[in-house]
């Protein structure tokens, strides 16, 4: 016989916790509270569905009350599609938790030595702030439960975001305040296009039908890119949209698209086919123009991106003989970036498209002081790549969220360059690796940016200096 959960009548949310989960305390322990749309100050009733010895975990069965802190959210799919999860809470609170979150894992958690913990960098922008969406076409709806409610003739297609947790349904989106226009025009061009033309929207169980994904990249120059996910190889049919959209948009920089048949949406392995314009469109910064193609990976806040590089830049303090690293480059935006104030850069990335962008970014802005390298970090980073390379006297890293392998760790400490300027996603892992690096380094500098608002996601910076 299952074990009958335990409810807690009314209880008041305390705080906020990592990965923007809510706190609560309860007879002496902490409850984390995994519901979404939750505010501290807020009156709940909860049902325990975890319990641990030190925690337990627990679910919103009813808020009794309304936090006085709580504000209105902007959009109406707000606490359905999943996306701008802190709608509800005023940004300058958001601001304080993410920086409060980052105090934690690196203070509290790493219990590391910082210099000055400088205040978090806002977001100019709070809405109409990425430069990329991608949004599906699927044949399974997801239907509120006011829609149920309401309606008896259900339209199971739809074009718009996954919901959490499921792969097949699609919450179809009326306006999205992430990306600035024409992003939501061109959304229900495709919208309406797809249901007048009778061809099937892709079915994600069976894996089939014709419509099946777009990506719209916009830019700071005013530039867009448009690329379509077809699931059947028909040509005409293909010509025959894009044909019409570009009709309906004439000013739209570039037109692709994929033929995907495989059973999940990625496209790094697929062929991308130009059908209007340029395969690519162009980032401005500083004069420097960057190129960003259809598989091409750019900071998806343009205007923060900035920030975060500016920052970057001052705290390695690059001098015009210094040797820079860029580890884990991307496309070499910050290597191009910095390298103007350094003697030679080098960046270094394992994905081999990535680092084709990279070189031909240095040679449309005229940058002929970097190198960039493809492969695996730990493999290319060793003894024979530094002498070949020259020991750098600053090294930049960037890593994926898992932050960075133990064997790059070690190869750091064992270059000894002068100042490291470590850039993370996740403070989590930045705490770990910093952990070790503060064998040899103290960490002078730890600067927040916030690049993602109405999430709980914030970028760091470190800067480290070489211990006497």
């Amino acid at each position: 016989m299952a074990r009958k959960k335990k409810i807690i009548e009314q209880i008041e949310v305390l705080d906020f916790a990592a990965e923007g989960k809510c706190i609560a305390k309860h007879e002496g322990q902490v409850i984390f509270i995994t519901t979404p749309n939750i505010a501290p100050g807020d009156l709940v009733k909860l049902q325990i569905n975890r319990k641990r010895k030190n925690f337990s975990e627990a679910i919103v069965l009813e808020r009794l009350q309304d936090s006085p802190d709580r504000i209105e959210p902007f959009c109406s799919h707000f606490g359905v599609c999943g996306g701008c999860k802190w709608q509800h809470i005023p940004y300058d609170m958001q601001l304080k938790q993410k920086e409060q979150q980052v105090r934690d894992q690196l203070l509290r958690l790493g219990k590391l030595e910082i210099g000055e913990f400088h205040s978090i960098l806002p977001s100019e922008k709070t809405q109409f702030y990425r430069n990329k969406l991608e949004f599906t076409f699927s044949n399974s709806r997801w239907f509120t439960r006011e829609e149920i409610n309401d309606n008896n003739d259900f339209d199971k297609d739809a074009l718009g975001f996954h919901v959490p947790k499921r792969f097949d349904k699609v919450l179809p989106i009326d306006t999205c305040y992430l990306q600035e226009d024409p992003s939501n025009a061109i959304r229900r061009f495709f919208d309406t296009y797809a249901r007048q033309s009778g061809e099937p929207f892709y079915d994600h169980v069976k894996h089939e039908g014709f419509f099946r994904n777009i990506m719209i990249r916009t830019a700071s120059t005013g530039d867009t890119m448009v690329v379509v996910q077809f699931a059947k190889d028909d040509i005409r049919l293909i010509e025959k949209c894009l044909g019409d959209f570009v009709k309906a948009f004439p000013g739209i920089t570039s037109v692709n698209y994929f033929i995907n048949q495989k059973r999940n949406d990625s496209y790094q392995d697929l062929e991308p086919h130009n059908f209007s314009g340029q395969p690519y469109i162009e980032e401005e910064m500083e004069g420097l123009r960057f190129r960003i193609g259809v598989k091409s990976f750019y900071q998806t806040n343009s205007d923060q991106a900035y920030e975060l590089y500016k920052k970057t830049r001052e705290f390695a303090e690059i001098g015009a003989e210094d040797v820079v690293y860029d580890l884990y480059t991307g496309t070499g935006t910050i290597a191009n970036f910095v390298a103007k104030k350094a003697k030679r850069v080098i960046g270094v990335e394992y994905v081999e498209d990535a680092i084709k962008d990279a070189k031909i970014n240095s040679e449309v802005n005229g940058i002929d002081n970097t190198s960039f390298y493809a492969g695996n970090m730990r493999d290319i980073l060793n003894d024979e790549f530094i002498a070949k390379e020259g020991a750098p006297d600053v090294i930049i890293t960037d890593p994926p969220r898992a932050g960075m392998d133990k064997e790059v760790v070690d190869m750091l400490l064992k270059i000894r360059a002068k100042r490291i300027v470590y850039v993370s996603c996740n403070a989590a892992t930045q705490a770990r690796d910093l952990q070790l690096l503060s064998e040899i380094y103290k960490i002078t500098d730890v600067q927040p940016v916030d690049m993602f608002p109405h999430t709980h996601h914030v970028e760091n910076i470190a800067k480290l200096v070489l211990k006497a």
